[in-house]
């Protein structure tokens, strides 16, 4: 039952973060959905973990290469997803507001995606694999 509640509050979440990017892309007086290329960046920011989990061996060291470019990949996904709506705004693609909305819907939405590897990434009896 803990998994069900756990998958109900990260949905919520994400529903959240997800009217916040909308938000910043459809009211009336911001109109541009430039910002909505943001949403590939959700997408891609969890293939190299995908990748490094597959790849590596389930040895507990406390450094493993591939795991930790992996990191790195993941660090430069999310910065980028973060540094996007900045651009557009500094060119005047968007506006400053729309840009706050974005970046508050990236938070948001980066945060559930992290909780869902808190939560279903463990892997012994309830993981991510069976969703």
């Amino acid at each position: 039952m803990a998994g069900i509640k756990a998958l109900v509050g990260l949905s919520f979440s994400g529903a959240i973060g997800l009217t916040f990017l909308l938000l910043g892309c459809a009211l009336e007086q911001y109109g541009v959905y430039w910002p909505l290329f943001v949403l590939m960046f959700y997408v891609v920011s969890p293939i190299p973990h995908f990748i490094a989990k597959r790849l590596s061996d389930d040895t507990d060291a406390a450094s493993n290469a591939c795991r930790e470019l992996a990191y790195f990949f993941t660090t430069g996904i999310v910065v980028s997803a973060f540094g996007l709506p900045v651009v557009l705004a500094r060119a005047d693609v968007i506006y400053w507001g729309a840009c706050g909305l974005v970046m508050a819907g990236n938070a948001v939405i980066f945060l559930t995606i992290l909780g869902f590897f808190v939560v279903f990434g463990g892997g012994d009896d309830f993981s991510w694999e069976q969703w």
